[in-house]
């Protein structure tokens, strides 16, 4: 993945959108990563899969509650 400045983003935006189309690009500003510019495509893949993944943990979570499979929440947080 290249990383940016803000300011050659800025300069280089039309090529930089065409670049981003292919792969992230990261942007800084102040030697720190501001930014990942992506495209819409791997965007909407990288939301579906966190979508996937809140699912799973639901129905894994649904799973252990119909088998008894809990722990109070206050013995959880004390063991922490």
């Amino acid at each position: 993945m290249n990383t940016l400045t803000a300011n050659d983003a800025k300069r280089n935006f039309a090529e930089r959108l065409l670049n981003a189309q292919r792969e992230p690009i990261k942007i800084s500003k102040n030697n720190e990563d501001a930014v990942e510019f992506m495209s819409i495509k791997d965007f909407e893949e990288l939301k579906n899969k966190k979508v996937d993944y809140i699912k799973h943990c639901f129905e894994n979570a649904t799973r252990d509650l119909a088998q008894g499979n809990v722990v109070d929440g206050k013995d959880f947080l004390d063991t922490l």
